[in-house]
């Protein structure tokens, strides 16, 4: 996670809880969700498993018989393709995991509840491995380097709409793996390859080859969308132009500055290295002007101003799109999960329900 785009989620275990509960931004959720089942029915089977090989507190002991509140927030848009199923589920076990006092590998357990979910409990650069077990508990996530790896690589998110998508990730896959022949082909022999490619242009900090890497490897999940049956259309026009804007302007500058990356949404995920955001922000911002200037467009961290040159604009040779962008999250890679010692920062007050 980074501290720009973060999930805070409180866990609390009663006598007095009459049923499990959770709620999410402000709103109670159906908690008998299966994915959500999922996760808490395999941590307290793992805290059980803990007390019976004797290692569990008094503490944990009393908790396991209890039902159990779940408060959670994201400070970003949520199924919106910025993979807040991935922080939230990831951010969900982590917390069960320190409430029921379980230890060790928890990715597998995340991955139940999404499977992005399971890097999500790295920081850093993560890589999910498929695994080769019938039931895929050996598919689990690997931290490849941390974040303090490449300090100079940022993050840019381009949220060009923060509505809930009409097609969910879980089911647009499913329907994908039922009927798009290009998903077992790229499964089969695309994907172990780039996966290769990437981990030593990671390693490298080689920004060319991980930028040519990141955007095909994007266009490629998309192609896979279209190929579906019924084809998924999670792309829109800005996000069109988006990709337009990033090839001219790198075409302009003779080499590879900035990359971007959709995943199952329209927003842009856009990376580049930090000496090129003042520009580029500064560059979108031309392209998509906003409704309001300043810092109600440019979130997370600080942006220095910058001038976008007639001649850059001019080689892009594309009409602005008013609107299209709602604003710029700027953000870099964060830490994994942890616990917040702060009491003020917890979402649940003392009677276990969510603050007001």
């Amino acid at each position: 996670m980074s501290v720009q785009l973060k999930t805070t989620t409180t866990v609390a275990t009663s006598r007095s809880f009459k049923e499990d509960r959770i709620w999410l931004n402000g709103k109670e959720e159906d908690i008998t969700h299966p994915r959500l089942q999922s996760c808490l029915r395999e941590i307290r089977r793992l805290a059980r498993k803990r007390h019976n090989d004797g290692d569990a507190t008094s503490t944990e002991l009393t908790g396991l018989s209890q039902k159990v509140h779940i408060c959670s927030v994201n400070n970003f848009p949520t199924a919106a393709g910025l993979a807040s199923s991935a922080a939230g589920f990831a951010c969900l076990v982590y917390s069960l995991a320190q409430s029921f006092g379980v230890e060790g590998e928890l990715s597998g357990v995340a991955r139940q509840g999404s499977g992005s979910a399971c890097r999500s409990m790295y920081g850093g650069f993560v890589q999910w491995i498929m695994g080769n077990q019938e039931d895929g508990k050996d598919s689990l996530a690997q931290q490849v380097e941390p974040e303090s790896h490449w300090p100079e690589l940022r993050i840019l998110v381009l949220v060009a709409n923060a509505e809930r998508k009409p097609v969910g990730s879980t089911s647009g896959m499913q329907t994908s793996v039922q009927t798009s022949c290009l998903l077992k082909h790229r499964a089969e022999s695309v994907v172990p390859h780039r996966m290769e490619e990437m981990i030593k242009a990671v390693r490298g900090r080689d920004f060319p080859a991980f930028a040519e890497l990141t955007m095909k490897d994007s266009n490629q999940f998309h192609a896979t969308c279209l190929d579906t049956y019924p084809p998924i259309f999670y792309l829109n026009r800005v996000s069109q132009q988006v990709i337009h804007l990033v090839h001219r302007y790198n075409r302009h500058y003779g080499e590879t500055r900035v990359a971007y990356s959709f995943d199952a949404g329209p927003n842009a995920v856009i990376f580049t290295l930090q000496q090129h955001v003042p520009e580029f922000v500064h560059f979108i911002q031309h392209f998509f002007p906003p409704e309001t200037n300043g810092e109600d467009f440019i979130k997370g961290l600080p942006v220095k101003r910058a001038a976008v040159s007639e001649q850059l604009k001019q080689s892009v040779g594309l009409e602005p799109m008013p609107k299209g962008i709602n604003y710029i999250i700027s953000t870099k890679a964060g830490p994994g999960p942890r616990v917040v010692k702060d009491p003020s920062l917890h979402l649940l007050s003392p009677d276990g329900f969510p603050k007001l």
